[in-house]
């Protein structure tokens, strides 16, 4: 049974966006760099990996999620460059013409997504493959769930629940605990007061869980934002998805969209594509 490949759409676009040169233009001379780093990525994973099909999950950035109602410094200070976020508007479409699937609804995040996916095509019997450059859906990790995190000049890494273990010292399970002990400086989590990985991680060795060190009379002061932390960091796994059918590329039709973006190069390859076997 061939795999179903979920990827971090947003985590793609950005790393894209933040690697390639600025001056990689469409022919109108609208920016390119995410669209172009984007699609090789897809073509990439595609040719590698040649899963059942292909969803794309994405943040919604103009409405907030619960986690910014519920938490004030939540992401708190990130900005996007105007011809980033005009690359995102387009990306969507970029992978819906090649016959795949997006995910992307108000009040959820691309991890939740990629959560629900997993959730759902793990209780059928599948396996899926992950793709993000983002450590919190290493609670994903599961004998059926491979997370594949790039890794720059070379194949992704391949990550289970014995490589999670291996970098955090906790099960896939554990990792909201262990986010929110430890806390997440690129989210703006606080963690609790003087805890960092290590203690994090050798304190989920011996309780097992954070509500287990409350319940013993641990953080009381701040179990309640721990509890919170915890809520935060952890997957939505009922974030609504579309129907997810076995799908053949379309790759002509991926071409025709790319050289509507001006980008006759991204459509080049998407034709090249179409003759793989």
């Amino acid at each position: 049974m061939k795999p179903l490949l979920v990827m971090d759409g947003d985590s793609f676009a950005h790393r894209a966006y933040h690697a390639l040169p600025k001056t990689m233009r469409r022919r109108d001379g609208g920016p390119g760099n995410a669209l172009i780093g984007f699609a090789n990525m897809l073509l990439r994973l595609w040719q590698e990996e040649r899963p059942r099909t292909i969803l794309v999950a994405w943040d919604t950035l103009d409405v907030p999620t619960y986690r910014h109602d519920a938490l004030e410094s939540y992401q708190s200070g990130r900005t996007f460059d105007a011809e980033l976020l005009e690359q995102l508007d387009l990306l969507p479409a970029l992978v819906t013409s090649a016959g795949f699937a997006c995910a992307k609804n108000a009040g959820y995040e691309a991890d939740d997504f990629l959560a629900a996916a997993v959730t759902r095509e793990e209780a059928t019997g599948g396996e899926v493959l992950v793709a993000t450059s983002d450590r919190d859906a290493f609670q994903l990790a599961s004998a059926r769930t491979t997370i594949l995190q790039p890794v720059r000049g070379a194949a992704p890494a391949r990550i289970g629940p014995d490589e999670v273990r291996e970098r955090y010292g906790v099960d896939p399970a554990q990792v909201p605990d262990f986010i929110a002990l430890r806390g997440d400086p690129s989210d703006r989590i606080p963690g609790a007061r003087g805890i960092g990985e290590k203690r994090a991680a050798d304190l989920l060795g011996q309780f097992g869980s954070l509500e287990a060190m409350i319940e013993d009379g641990r953080f009381a002061a701040e179990a309640d934002a721990l509890r919170l932390y915890r809520r935060i960091a952890t997957m939505d796994r009922k974030a609504p998805l579309p129907e997810l059918p076995d799908a053949a590329p379309d790759w002509t039709q991926a071409a025709a969209y790319a050289r509507e973006l001006e980008l006759p190069e991204v459509a080049r390859r998407f034709e090249e594509a179409g003759t793989w076997t």
